[in-house]
Parts: C-alpha cells; structure tokens; sequence
C-alpha cells in the first residue's frame, strides 16, 4: 500500500511538472500542471491518503512565512490599509456574485456557497458552508469550482502584465526597494540547533498549529480559526522576523526554504486535485456544466475587482498587486506561479498581509449567507 502511494504520488509530480513546463503564449501551468494531472487520477479513482496534502499545505505556508518575515512589517505598517480593503473587496464581491446566481437560477444556498469556496480555494469556508448549512452539498460544488479557482488566478497573474505591458524587472526592482532592510545585528555567540535550519522550521509548524487550534465564537454557533494555512503562515512570519528566541538562532537559509516551498506546494496539489477530481465529471453530468461556469464566475470577478482596487484606488505597483489578490483570492498555488513568473520572492509579504483579512471575511460572509438561507 505504501509503495503504491509512493509511486503514485511521484508519478503525478513527473507527468504534472512536465505539462507546468509547456508555454503557451508565454504563459505556463507551472507547478499547478500538478493539479491537472491529480485531477484526472482522481477522476479515474487514484487516491492518496491526506496526509499528503497536509503536510504539504502547512510546509508551504511555513516556508512562506520565514521568506517573507524579515520584511513584513515594514510592508505590512506601510500598507495595511490597502491590503486589508483589497482582501475585503475581492471576497465581498465574491459573495455577492454568488448570492446574484443564487437568486437568478434559484440554485440551493449549499451548492452555491460550495461554488463560491471552490472558486476561492479555501477549505475553511467550505467547513463553515457545511456547518452553517447543514449540509454535505457544499463540498460538490467545492469539487467543481476548485480547478478553475486554481488554474485562473495561477493563469491570471502571468498575463495581467504581459496586457498591461509592465517591465517587471523594473517592478522587481521597486519592489526589493521598497521592504529592503537593514539586516538585524544578532549576537556572534548564538547556538543554532542543527546546521539546515530544520528545529526552527519545525518549530514555527507546532507553533503554527497551536495557533490554527484556536477558535473564534461566531453568531449562529459558527467559529472561525486562521487554519492549518494562517496559523503556520503567522509563526513564520514572526521567527523569520526575528530571526532568535533568547540566545538561540532560528535563521534558516533561502535556499532550503525555497526547496521546502516547493516541495510543499507539489505535494499540496497533488492531494488537493486528487480529491477534486473524484467524481468530478459524474457532478457536472447531473447538474450540468452550467455549474462550471458559474464557478468561472465567482473567480474572475473578483479577480477583477481586486486588480482595479489595488490599481486604480490605491495605485499599487504591479507585484505588489498581484501579491495581494493571489492574498485575498487566499490562493495557495497561485502564489507559487507568481513567484515563479516574476522571480522573486519579494512577492509573499503582499500575499500574506492580505490573506488573513481575506480568510476572516469569507469564513464570516458564508457562516452569515448559510445561517440565513439554510
């Protein structure tokens, strides 16, 4: 069983890089390529045990935490406002194009709160659909809407600069200006635990799951916790930032961080596309592809809406805009495709002072829309 899971695993790592590689008007899948690929495993019954995607979601956002920890808060404190209301605006839009579909087509409040979490890929609001609801139907349309919610922001954030016709080696160079910092003086004389950085990694995931287990009373019996994705985002955020606790050094290499990224993000995906993916056809058989596009849109407009906020409100530059809504999108993969398409990785501190505002209001809307139209 064990080797099975092993080789399957592997498997669609090998056949998902190689299709993330094909470009296509300059734009590619990217590590998403993954996710297309466990889709259709899925689809025909292949499993891997959840752990796979677990480990992977939590060692991803851990990683991103500690890259973008040192400059954070000088981001953070500089543009808190915009980020916060760029999070705000992408999910109030998001849940108002689903309510309107809701109402137009006369669908059921769980399908189309499935729809409307699938879109954005959050696990936390699919659990407070289903909770507010009653009801297992939120996680059909979850399983419908999932891949488009991936595979437009991922898409999204390639092309967006090449239509606007952005240099982003200048924005790149803007952006590195902008949470450059001077580098912290720590003692000559700290004791580092091992020599990759691994006890401090650990440490921010136990950290980060302490915090995840704490949970947030909300009207209507609901509750709302940062999750296995903002707690370990959180803690890695504050060791990368402080880089020492008393006399011990938590300073991790980049490059092991960006190895643990992406491992992470593989693994993540490979989990996710695979539970997706089974019988994701058969659901679109007996509700019609119709549903799809309805998934479609509850992603591409707030996708929208975000872009104009961040650009024509606020009058951010390009990455740290894109950063923001793959943030407020609470878009996991789309991070890595834009890290990847803009190489650098200056891009998280945008994602991750976006992504806790964003995650509170879309577990707060749909506890609100469930409870009220369940």
């Amino acid at each position: 069983m064990l080797q099975n899971q092993v080789f399957l695993l592997f498997l669609v790592f090998t056949l998902g890089y190689a299709l993330g590689r094909i470009r296509i008007r300059g734009v590619t899948l990217g590590t998403a390529g993954i996710l297309i690929v466990a889709l259709v495993f899925g689809h025909f019954g292949c499993e891997l045990v959840s752990f796979v995607q677990n480990i992977g979601l939590v060692g991803f956002v851990t990683a991103v935490g500690f890259i973008a920890g040192p400059g954070f808060f000088k981001i953070f404190l500089g543009k808190a406002k915009a980020f916060i209301i760029i999070g705000v605006s992408i999910i109030v839009s998001a849940c108002l194009t689903c309510l309107l579909i809701i109402w137009l087509t006369r669908m059921s409040a769980p399908l189309g709160l499935g729809l409307l979490t699938g879109s954005l890929t959050t696990t936390p609001g699919l659990a407070a659909a289903i909770e507010s609801t009653g009801s297992d139907v939120a996680s059909v349309g979850y399983g419908i809407a999932y891949p488009f919610g991936v595979i437009s922001v991922v898409i999204f954030v390639q092309i967006l600069p090449k239509l606007m016709h952005i240099d982003l080696e200048k924005e790149k160079q803007k952006l590195r200006e902008q949470i450059k910092s001077e580098p912290k003086a720590l003692p000559a004389n700290l004791i580092s635990i091992d020599a990759h950085g691994l006890f401090p990694f650990a440490l921010a995931v136990v950290l980060g799951l302490l915090i995840a287990s704490i949970k947030i009373p909300l009207p209507k019996g609901g509750e709302f916790s940062l999750g296995s994705s903002g707690g370990p985002l959180f803690a890695g955020i504050l060791l990368g930032y402080f880089q020492r606790i008393w006399r011990f050094d938590f300073r991790i290499r980049k490059e092991t961080l960006v190895t643990i990224r992406e491992i992470g993000l593989a693994f993540f995906l490979a989990g996710a596309g695979m539970k997706a993916g089974k019988g994701f056809v058969e659901v679109l058989m007996q509700n019609g592809p119709i549903l799809f596009f309805y998934g479609a849109l509850m992603a591409i407009v707030p996708l929208l809406v975000g872009t104009l906020v961040a650009r024509k409100l606020f009058k951010l530059d390009m990455l740290d805009s894109l950063g923001s809504i793959c943030g407020g999108m609470t878009s996991t993969p789309a991070l890595g495709a834009l890290i990847s398409s803009s190489g650098t990785d200056d891009v998280t501190s945008s994602y991750a002072a976006t992504y806790p505002a964003a995650l509170a209001t879309i577990v707060l809307l749909v506890e609100l829309i469930g409870s009220y139209m369940a």
